[in-house]
């Protein structure tokens, strides 16, 4: 009998919307949304070492929890105590996706952590109980075992396969500060999203066709918090993006570039310009 597998490596993707309009917020204090959400080619790294109990979690050279405050470690808790599993299991997590940036770090590490644990502990929940158990989590978790690219409606939770999706490359400016999602969300002006509106799934079959896509309700309220995310897009313009745009609630913005040379190219020349407390991304869908 072949031993059972002990260990496990997860690349866990960042996402950006390309398209974010928020309907309206719900009695449940949701708020209804209309998005195409894309994976992205920059990842966190995860380790899964089983071990006879507890959860342990390690983000090295990240100021992170690693208690419940942690959405991986609850994301292995409600895992296990769904599938009744009494063992325990060591998660490394090395974050290369910036925090509280508006590219779903967070639910990522969680969506790759429900699908890993599930693989290794031999625990055979179907993808449909995981995306279950991960919306329980967070609105954005089940896109992360969905995509690559998905339409989502809903408060995010009901998701729709974009077909023949074009791949592009872009580079990503991350601030030198976070953005709290709450309280982008409470300084929207809803005196025109009230009513009910119904968007049909985009198709995007060349790059113009994403371009003229781009658009994101928050971005000026993000941009009122803090009016350098405005030079910031304008860099990305100036250095030869056909469109760019902040993503989720920001602060992160994303330019689009023709090819992959002139994204490389613009990262940079972007880097040389900006602060050394930016981060700068090359990136690709996936």
């Amino acid at each position: 009998m072949s031993k059972k597998k002990a260990e496990t490596r997860r690349l866990a993707p960042a996402k950006i919307n390309l398209f974010l309009r928020i309907l309206r917020k719900r009695p449940d204090g949701y708020h209804d949304l209309a998005s195409v959400m894309q994976q992205i080619s920059l990842y966190d790294e995860m380790t899964f070492s089983l071990r006879s109990k507890e959860i342990v979690i390690s983000c090295p050279g990240a100021d992170l929890p690693t208690d419940e405050k942690n959405l991986v470690y609850l994301a292995a808790r409600k895992l296990f105590d769904h599938a009744g599993y009494s063992g325990g299991v060591a998660i490394e997590l090395a974050k290369q996706i910036p925090l509280a940036a508006g590219l779903g770090g967070g639910s990522s590490d969680a969506a790759a952590t429900l699908l890993a644990l599930n693989d290794l502990c031999s625990l055979g929940l179907s993808k449909s109980e995981l995306m279950k158990l991960g919306a329980k989590l967070g609105a954005d978790v089940p896109f992360f075992m969905f995509g690559p690219t998905a339409f989502a409606s809903g408060i995010g939770d009901r998701l729709q396969t974009l077909e023949n999706t074009i791949k592009f490359s872009m580079v990503l400016i991350n601030p030198p500060f976070p953005l709290s999602t709450k309280s982008v969300y409470e300084k929207l002006n809803f005196t025109l999203t009230k009513k009910e509106n119904n968007y049909s799934i985009p198709r995007f079959y060349a790059l113009g066709d994403v371009i003229r896509e781009l658009h994101n309700d928050l971005e000026a309220v993000s941009m009122k918090m803090h009016p350098e995310l405005a030079d910031f897009k304008r860099l990305l313009i100036n250095e030869g993006a056909l469109g760019a745009l902040m993503s989720g609630s920001g602060p992160t913005l994303f330019g689009l570039f023709a090819d992959e040379s002139s994204a490389r190219a613009a990262r940079s020349a972007i880097v040389k310009k900006v602060s050394g407390d930016c981060r700068v991304f090359f990136a690709q869908s996936l």
